[in-house]
């Protein structure tokens, strides 16, 4: 299955210091632009700034910001400097769609934000009318991936692949009877069906419940008794931190003892402190690689801190290499033109990221570099299981 993670990263930080170098075949090489353009070459970026999934938006904001500046020291791209514009999303598809206008009247020349699914589902016309490129560090619901967008690319892991780990999970923890809980958006709404419709086939543990919550609620008594009444040993929460959090201190406080897991919406420090450090210990997480996590990455989290006085959070690895690979895309195609940009995001062949080195599925979908599980211990998420 290729090379460890160390070496990726070794590879990715050797890159990085070779870029400037060559014959104009890296990512910085200062090589004239075939579209004649001037000034700065401007990515955007669409991220929760405001509302309940506001805390993610500054990880992501600060690796994007962490790239370019890296870039921009290395000379920039075909000789142009990068410049990074971000709007709120909100995690809200109207607020996320009057970002994502305010962009595209900004020129940018290839986005690389989207963190909920249902605000960056919306956006997908928005962008593709002005043949601009997505670069999708974190927004992950089957549904992006499923309308067959050709300037679409996702840097995540899939909700297939986020349910197809859910599932290996709990069958390896032995659960027999699993409560499925989501918040109706497209995101979580998704990794809940599709993980059912593993369980159903797999002839492994059953699902007792599908249950629906309501979104920014405080008070979820009704669904935990649904939840509870069906009696699962495993209680699988697909939505966001903020109602995760709450739900699962409310499933302890109502005397659940089983397994609880979240999805990657879910991974976040507030998510303990939400549920209480009693309640969120030993809860499990559906996740891909967090900064905490990856190995051999300690000068790269020692420069974000350097740069923020903050540690990087869930999504600021990938938010980094979003930036990273538009830019390379840009170089590849030797212009900002959306056709050309797409078609070099296409070619990409073992380019070096945090999950891995890069080949797109036909689907535009990571070809490698899926999920892992991690487990919260002392209020944090520590890696659990690397699921190789």
């Amino acid at each position: 299955m290729g090379r460890s993670r160390i070496s990726v990263i070794a590879a990715m930080l050797a890159a990085a210091s070779l870029l400037t170098a060559g014959c104009g075949q890296g990512l910085l090489d200062g090589g004239s632009n075939s579209g004649g353009d001037e000034g700065p070459i401007t990515l955007g970026m669409l991220i929760p700034q405001s509302g309940s999934e506001a805390a993610i938006g500054p990880y992501m904001k600060n690796a994007a910001q962490l790239a370019v500046d890296e870039i921009n020291g290395k000379g920039g791209v075909l000789g142009r400097k990068l410049e990074l514009k971000v709007a709120d999303d909100a995690c809200d598809a109207q607020t996320a769609v009057a970002g994502a206008n305010k962009l595209v009247t900004e020129g940018i020349k290839v986005s690389v934000g989207g963190y909920c699914s249902g605000a960056t589902l919306p956006t997908l016309p928005v962008f593709g009318k002005a043949n601009i490129p997505m670069i999708i560090p974190a927004a992950n619901s089957q549904e992006l991936v499923d309308q067959h967008l050709k300037h679409v690319f996702l840097i995540n892991g899939t909700g297939t692949q986020q349910a197809t780990a859910a599932m290996a999970w709990m069958t390896k923890q032995g659960a027999t009877s699993v409560a499925l809980v989501h918040d109706n958006t497209s995101y979580s709404k998704d990794i809940a069906v599709r993980t059912q419709k593993l369980l159903d086939e797999a002839g492994g543990p059953e699902t007792a419940i599908l249950e629906a919550v309501t979104p920014k609620e405080s008070d979820y008594s009704a669904n935990i008794h649904n939840i509870l009444a069906k009696k699962p040993d495993f209680v699988y929460w697909t939505g966001y931190f903020q109602e995760g959090g709450l739900i699962i201190r409310q499933l302890r406080q109502a005397g659940y003892k089983g397994s609880v897991m979240v999805g990657d919406g879910a991974v976040s420090e507030k998510l303990a402190e939400i549920a209480g450090g009693d309640a969120a210990e030993g809860v499990y997480a559906t996740m891909t690689q967090t900064p905490e996590t990856l190995q051999g990455a300690e000068a790269w989290i020692a420069a974000y801190k350097k740069k923020f006085n903050a540690d990087p959070g869930p999504y600021s690895n990938q938010a980094y290499d979003g930036v990273r690979l538009a830019a390379e895309a840009i170089t590849k195609a030797g212009s900002t033109d959306g056709d050309k940009v797409i078609a070099a995001l296409e070619a990409v062949d073992g380019f070096p990221m945090f999950s891995g080195p890069l080949k797109f599925t036909a689907d535009h979908t990571l070809s490698t570099g899926g999920f892992q599980i991690l487990v919260v211990k002392s209020g944090k998420f520590a890696l659990q299981d690397a699921l190789k």
